[in-house]
């Protein structure tokens, strides 16, 4: 009996949940994640301004800065002048703010959810006959899906902000109106970083959130939430044995 009850509970290889919503939605929440947290982990970028001294036209420089997550762009400085520039000692100039913490709120989640979704794939496909006999996994499953889909929301809402000032802080034509572009030195912009890879990683967040909170549905029908288990009924009485 010990060896049956150890051969029924172990690893029962199937794939049959894939082609269930339960099953591929938690694919396709796997596979969004990768791409959330990459798009945004892996970005570098950079922003440059044009100088020109006003006592000596032909000393034009360029200067860059060049940044990357988690996008502390206060500790970012602009290269391209060692020592002095127009008869006087070059002072170091950096971008301002720090936006690393809506950006490693986000890539944090992104990292949880792939990892949540590796396990939650190996219970359904290796161990589904465990999941559907359980009343607690998959209770749990759809409180932990309930809570990442609120993460989603929050963590994307939080990045989608912190993006938006980030392209601030880095344009060139708002750089140009700081107080070291004054009397000796003239600012023009320079090239700017193209940031579609990071858009895209705020599409992905938001679009993780439409999986979670979808499948947080498919779940919550493997519940007793929604299918409670059959009672017996005490006025029934035992059922007629056969002849």
């Amino acid at each position: 009996m010990n060896r049956l009850t150890q051969k029924m509970s172990g690893l029962q290889l199937n794939f049959s949940p894939l082609k269930e919503p339960l099953g591929f939605i938690k694919v396709l929440e796997w596979f969004f994640s990768i791409f959330s947290f990459a798009t945004c982990g892996g970005y570098s970028g950079s922003t440059s301004l044009n100088l020109s001294c006003f006592a000596n036209k032909t000393d034009n420089r360029s200067i860059v800065a060049t940044f990357s997550y988690p996008f502390r762009l206060n500790n970012v400085i602009f290269k391209g002048i060692d020592k002095e520039y127009c008869g006087k000692p070059w002072e170091e100039w950096r971008l301002t703010g720090d936006y690393s913490s809506s950006a490693e709120f986000y890539v944090t989640i992104a990292v949880f959810a792939f990892l949540y979704c590796m396990g939650a794939l190996v219970l359904y496909l290796g161990f589904r006959h465990l999941y559907q006999d359980s009343t607690k996994l998959p209770l749990i499953d759809f409180i932990i899906t309930v809570i990442f889909a609120f993460l989603w929301l929050v963590s994307s809402s939080a990045w989608a902000k912190g993006l938006t000032d980030v392209k601030t802080v880095t344009n060139p034509s708002n750089i140009v109106k700081i107080d070291q572009c004054k009397e000796l030195i003239n600012c023009s912009p320079g090239s700017e970083s193209h940031m579609g890879s990071l858009n895209i990683s705020v599409a992905f967040g938001f679009l993780n959130l439409i999986l979670w909170a979808g499948n947080a549905w498919f779940v919550y029908k493997e519940t007793n939430l929604h299918s409670p288990p059959p009672t017996s009924d005490p006025e029934q009485g035992p059922p007629p044995s056969s002849m």
